[in-house]
């Protein structure tokens, strides 16, 4: 028998059903909410003077919880943004222009595959996951007045996007210009000038790399190792944290905005320095594509293979509105199709393991002896950097990258390689045991400046005929010639005298370069009063940067205005120093000189301007793209660009202003010393917070331009004299 229901009893059931559906989907909500609380109430965060975040939690996932909080608190805008640019939704916020960055992204790993590696993740990883969404998502519960651009909530499986260390890593040297050409016009880009598809970054461009030093007993006062770590990132890109839990967690340092593992940092036992290696672990494939009864394939020996296709609809904002843009992607087991040269189609390969990856970020974090610190290694999942060790039983290692694919050396892969043979395919990875590494050289020091490792401990270094060309590509840099001759003369190295050495004003790139401007000009002899002057002060100086040093404004905008104007051959900066002082004509060096003379008499009204008036560092706005205006306050800065050798790197530009300010370069910096108690020292540009209302957003900027660091709060007693407010999360908190 059917039985037919009455119109006002349909709508009666119906509203129950609604309201059932509301009351269990609130329930959730309480449900979570009170989780969450749970959570909170056993993490403590002490705040000290200077605003750096000590999170304590009983459980590793409790101590997660707190540092993302924490991390929110400070600059949720640049937390938020990390992840709209890693799951690639940034268009959504920014634009059109980020359409290709998103797709990029979407490339390499959908939100589906996102998903499945978190699912396949150890419970532990995952359990730290979900305290990463949940201490983000709690924040912004508890902070209603924080409005999101995109993301009102976090999710676990996020993370997988991001967890190799530094945002961006090795997908930021997949072009898109090339995914552009391919995906939307359908033509090809062809190669660059160095011979392949991927981005290099420009003569000019400040290096994005880092400085680690490390420092045998036999060379310090207290005869106990010690660490420098300086990495040269975006300003602002990084926040000082502590995260400490009763199962083994006790890391300090630096961490790229969302992640839950200190990126660069040490515990009480051992320390780690990431630096850029800039080895060859990223390959392009030419595939030859053949289309057969309407479907592509792609040659792989004598076979053909299905290329694989995928929908990706991305969103973008527009004149207001957000529209949508829907891509057929393509993929052979090399890689995803990333560009196009000639009728060849391109598959990028480069490291994707992203659960493997998080896995060896966080637990690099809780080694405790050299031993320790080799297994984690064996994961090989840290592909991008290069990495300086010490720690309290005296050692001190070098990992010159971690990640290598096993290739057959007749194939040149610094170019793209023909995809169809599979002789190109990568061959597993080499074991760390064939990698490059250095352990307790006699010489008690260890470099690297993003240069060859083959200098990394003088005389005692790698030998380069000993490992496959592509684990070592990188030529020597300005700053490793700092840095060797700096490290060769130390001796009885206490903390504050490691701080003047990675400080050192000296500028090898223009020990080089000026007295071949000199030199021409006493060839040349211009009847030129003026020159004369400016040549004199380059002749008697000593190449050291300061705020003072006339010699300094000069020197920096010469060697500019020769790397964009002159006749140099390409190459990389130290070769082309070497042509404009030894080869280019003396005319062209004394007619760029001239010129740097005029600049900065039209710019800042004399040509003899000390270089503090020139080079500062301004902070007005929490904004991700910073604004700069000479007529508002900043701050002079005695420190140079890493390209002329500075250890201490401050890259500076013009952005319609006539003074440079700095937006790179030494960023968090710290000094540590490994004994029976751990002891270091800090520096962080500008301050802690991204709120211009916070006191700690400028606290250490004049720090930072006087190079006075503060001392590090390790221990609970230490942190608790120094604790200017202790809360749990979700509590109202002054500090």
């Amino acid at each position: 028998m059917r039985y037919i229901l009455k119109p006002q009893l349909l709508l009666l059931l119906l509203f129950l059903n609604f309201s059932s559906c509301a009351v269990k989907e609130q329930a959730t909500s309480k449900t979570e909410l009170a989780k969450w609380e749970e959570q909170a109430a056993r993490v403590t965060i002490m705040r000290d003077d200077f605003g750096v975040p000590h999170v304590y939690g009983k459980t590793d996932a409790d101590a997660v919880f707190g540092l993302l909080y924490a991390q929110c608190e400070d600059d949720f805008s640049r937390v938020e943004r990390n992840y709209l640019w890693a799951t690639g939704r940034l268009a959504e916020v920014e634009g059109e222009e980020q359409l290709y960055s998103d797709l990029r992204a979407r490339l390499y790993m959908t939100e589906a595959e996102a998903k499945a590696e978190y699912e396949r993740s150890p419970e532990w990883l995952k359990k730290l996951c979900q305290a990463f969404a949940d201490g983000i998502n709690y924040y912004l519960h508890t902070h209603p007045e924080v409005k999101p651009k995109l993301l009102t909530r976090f999710e676990p499986w996020m993370p997988m996007y991001f967890s190799e260390g530094s945002i961006g890593g090795d997908i930021e040297s997949v072009s898109t210009k090339g995914i552009k050409a391919f995906y939307e016009e359908n033509r090809s880009l062809g190669m660059n000038g160095y011979g392949h598809g991927l981005v290099k970054p420009g003569i000019l461009e400040e290096p994005k790399g880092s400085n680690g030093f490390a420092i045998s007993g036999k060379l310090t006062e207290s005869g106990d190792a010690m660490l420098l770590i300086n990495p040269h990132t975006s300003f602002f890109f990084r926040g000082e944290v502590h995260a400490v839990s009763e199962e083994g967690l006790n890391a300090y340092g630096a961490v790229t905005w969302g992640q839950f593992f200190i990126y660069q940092g040490f515990n009480e036992k051992t320390g780690w320095m990431h630096t850029s290696a800039y080895t060859d672990v990223i390959d392009e494939f030419e595939e030859t594509i053949v289309k057969k009864d309407g479907k592509l394939f792609y040659k792989y020996g004598e076979e053909l293979r299905p290329v694989t296709t995928n929908q990706v609809t991305l969103a973008y904002k527009k004149d207001g509105e957000l529209k949508q843009k829907t891509f057929t992607t393509y993929r052979t087991h090399h890689g995803p199709i990333t560009h196009q040269n000639g009728d060849k189609w391109v598959a990028t390969a480069l490291m994707w393991k992203p659960s493997e990856a998080l896995t060896q970020s966080y637990t690099r974090t809780k080694q405790r002896n050299l031993k320790e610190f080799n297994e984690m290694m064996q994961l090989r999942t840290n592909s991008s950097n290069a990495t300086v060790y010490a720690d309290a039983d005296g050692n001190i290692a070098y990992y010159h990258g971690n990640f290598f694919p096993k290739r057959d050396t007749s194939f040149d892969y610094s170019k793209p390689v023909d995809g169809s043979n599979p002789k190109t395919d990568w061959n597993g990875l080499h074991p760390l045991e064939e990698t490059i590494r250095l352990v307790n050289p006699a010489n008690g020091w260890i470099q690297n400046c993003n240069s060859t490792p083959f200098t990394a401990a003088a005389e005692y270094s790698p030998k380069k005929e000993d490992y496959p060309v592509y684990m070592a590509p990188s030529p020597e840099n300005f700053r490793g010639v700092h840095a060797i001759r700096l490290l060769k003369k130390a001796d009885n190295l206490t903390l504050d005298k490691l701080i003047e050495l990675a400080y050192d004003p000296y500028l090898p790139g223009f020990e080089l370069l000026i007295p071949g401007l000199v030199k021409a000009y006493d060839k040349q002899k211009p009847n030129d009063p003026k020159l004369k002057q400016a040549i004199d002060v380059m002749r008697n100086w000593n190449y050291a940067v300061s705020k003072e040093s006339v010699a300094m404004s000069l020197a920096h905008f010469y060697a500019t205005n020769l790397l964009r104007n002159g006749s140099a051959p390409k190459g990389h900066v130290m070769e082309r120093f070497d042509y404009y002082a030894n080869t280019a004509p003396e005319a062209e060096r004394l007619k760029i000189f001239s010129e740097t003379i005029t600049q900065l008499e039209n710019d800042f009204g004399k040509w003899n301007t000390p270089w503090g008036e020139i080079n500062r560092y301004q902070r007005l706005t929490g904004d991700i793209q910073q604004p700069f205006n000479d007529a508002a306050p900043s701050i002079p800065i005695g420190m140079a660009s890493g390209n002329w050798g500075a250890l201490a790197s401050f890259g500076a530009n013009s952005y319609n202003t006539k003074r440079l300010y700095g937006t790179s370069g030494n960023s968090f910096v710290a000094v540590v010393e490994f004994g029976d108690k751990v002891k270091a020292k800090t520096m962080l540009a500008g301050g802690q917070s991204g709120n211009p209302k916070s006191p700690h957003f400028a606290d250490q900027a004049q720090r930072y331009a006087d190079v006075k660091f503060k001392d590090v709060a390790y221990y609970r007693e230490d942190v608790e004299k120094r604790a200017k407010a202790t809360y749990h999360p979700g509590q109202k908190a002054n500090w």
